[in-house]
């Protein structure tokens, strides 16, 4: 269940100690502590497991943990705030993601960092690493190179594949903002969104909002409103611009922000308390960029009925790790190959449907610490997935 106890502060004492020698260790299913055990685990007793995997590759998803374990694969090209710091520094993250899987997904996890930022050199690393793991989870790579490495991975690989920098952040995005107009009395049609950041997180949050029935979001980057009329848009801006800023309105954040309903901070920029005063009443504002929200929480709760963020230390805190175990357990537990878009609207469902008649205001989302939240998800993910199985036997 959550943790309701004050958090005690943290030093650098406390962090270093904490992560010398790593965060991971891998631990026997079995005791070696005879030579029968010893003849069972490993010569000669393996030798007829191998024998057998060979004769029955079926076998390999049974009688090994690769069929249930997750890859963290990351270069190290966009880690955390932190930017481009290589695959050295990004372990220590990708080792932490490894250990929520594993705590809160019940799912052994890996970490590798892979030393290029070619992505046919990374799609060819993990095609030829196939037989070792069973799904792969992308972390920490940089837009808009992420989109494409994603899109290779997925199409090279007959197994799982997420990039949680989006679909993570999308998936609670959607939660939150489901209990927050729910709590507002609005409805997606009706609702206006903003969004400060066109990366990873910003198109992978606009995507699921569309595929929820949002009608209108507007996407701003360090150049402004993102509108048809810009002749500096990456392929991917491109084409999400055809989906978005229905009323082609331009300029910067205080002209997206007039009259809008809901603010969306997935960009380390600063907005202006007169453009958060300019939205809509009893507002919705998910500044989540970290350390430093786009707004901070005591100026965004002037003018908005409803304030989250992506830190620990304030109510509301739209945290990845509401997500990606449970989406990765409930993919494996099916034998699902895909993660598709409707098991991640039905992973925000189910962490949505968590919070249930407690929903206040400084309540939209459950804490990563609610044990409800990655059985849930995972749930929800499998229903979802033999639903679309359900669909394409009988079409």
């Amino acid at each position: 269940m959550s943790d309701t106890s004050t958090p005690q502060p943290i030093t650098d004492d406390d962090v270093f100690t904490a992560h010398e020698g790593g965060k991971l260790t891998v631990e026997t299913t079995m005791p070696l502590d005879s030579k029968r055990a010893l003849s069972i685990a490993y010569t000669p007793g393996v030798a007829q497991v191998s024998r057998a995997i060979h004769q029955d590759p079926a076998l390999h998803a049974t009688h090994t943990w690769a069929s249930r374990l997750v890859v963290v694969l990351s270069n190290g090209t966009a880690v955390l705030g932190l930017g481009n710091i290589g695959p050295a520094a990004s372990l220590p993250v990708m080792e932490g993601k490894s250990a929520l899987f594993r705590e809160f997904g019940g799912l052994n996890s890996i970490p590798l960092v892979i030393d290029t930022t070619d992505v046919d050199e990374i799609v060819e690393t993990m095609v030829r690493l196939r037989p070792s793991f069973g799904a792969v989870n992308l972390e920490d790579v940089v837009a808009p190179r992420c989109f494409e490495l994603e899109q290779k991975l997925i199409e090279a690989l007959d197994c799982p594949v997420m990039h949680d920098d989006q679909h993570g952040t999308a998936v609670v995005v959607l939660a939150a903002l489901t209990n927050a107009t729910r709590l507002t009395g609005r409805t997606f049609a009706n609702t206006r969104v903003v969004i400060a950041g066109a990366g990873a997180a910003g198109i992978a949050v606009t995507e699921i909002l569309l595929e929820a029935g949002v009608q209108d979001i507007t996407l701003t980057d360090s150049r402004g409103i993102i509108h048809r009329g810009r002749n500096d848009l990456n392929d991917t801006k491109a084409r999400i611009v055809e989906k978005t800023n229905p009323g082609n309105i331009t300029g910067g954040i205080a002209e997206a922000l007039d009259g809008a309903d809901v603010f969306v901070g997935v960009s380390s920029s600063t907005v202006p308390e007169e453009a958060v005063a300019g939205m809509a009443d009893d507002a919705i504002i998910f500044a989540l960029s970290n350390p430093d929200p786009e707004v901070p929480p005591n100026i965004a709760s002037r003018h908005a009925a409803v304030v989250a963020t992506g830190r620990s230390d304030f109510p509301n805190q739209i945290n990845n790790v509401l997500a990606f175990p449970g989406i990765f357990r409930g993919a494996l537990d099916c034998g699902a190959r895909r993660i598709t878009s409707a098991m991640k609207v039905a992973a925000a469902t189910a962490i949505a449907d968590v919070v249930g008649d407690d929903l206040r205001a400084d309540y939209i989302v459950p804490s990563p610490l609610d044990d409800r939240v990655a059985t849930g998800v995972a749930q929800a993910v499998m229903h979802a997935a033999h639903q679309e199985a359900a669909v394409a036997t009988s079409s």
